[in-house]
């Protein structure tokens, strides 16, 4: 895809990020909500393989969902993406080695692309096609997971102290 005449991107690309539990998905849904909200036209991709709560929708912890189209490969979301003027992807850290490429070029093509998906694997080492994707991105947004039992430490520290 040929970028505008004076070689940059019209669109951008958005990464949020993080461990499991700290509210990736709820946060991609709370932009793609907003953005249906303005009468934007969007269109919402993930895994086919992600099939742990719903077979369509993107769903959080909270169960929080939005429709999504479940895809096994990331060049159907150019196929399917015609007149989106913003896309949605959750679980990226799934997708296959294309995806970094296909978000590039719906960039190029004007079209804000959230991407949502863990950056790191449970031993801490950059995790599938994320850190690709991290490296193209406009604006990344870190998430972190709260830590129940830390909370609980802090918790009890704040009433003995407050005696």
């Amino acid at each position: 895809m040929k970028p505008n005449i004076r070689g940059e991107r019209r669109g951008w690309i958005e990464v949020i990020c993080g461990s499991m539990f700290s509210g990736k998905t709820e946060e991609l849904i709370r932009r793609l909500k907003r953005v249906k909200i303005a009468n934007l036209k969007v269109e919402i991709f993930k895994p086919a393989i992600d099939i742990r709560y719903d077979e369509h929708n993107i769903v959080s912890h909270d169960t929080n969902a939005i429709m999504s189209t479940p895809i096994d490969n990331s060049q159907k979301i150019l196929l399917m993406a015609q007149d989106a003027e913003v896309i949605g992807i959750d679980e990226a850290q799934f997708f296959d080695d294309q995806l970094p490429n296909v978000c590039d070029e719906l960039a190029y093509k004007g079209i804000r692309v959230i991407v949502a998906g863990l950056d790191m694997d449970y031993t801490g080492k950059p995790f599938g096609q994320m850190p690709f994707i991290m490296s193209k991105a406009d604006y990344v947004t870190k998430l972190h997971a709260i830590c129940v039992k830390m909370w609980a430490y802090c918790q009890l520290l704040l009433s003995t102290h407050s005696e």
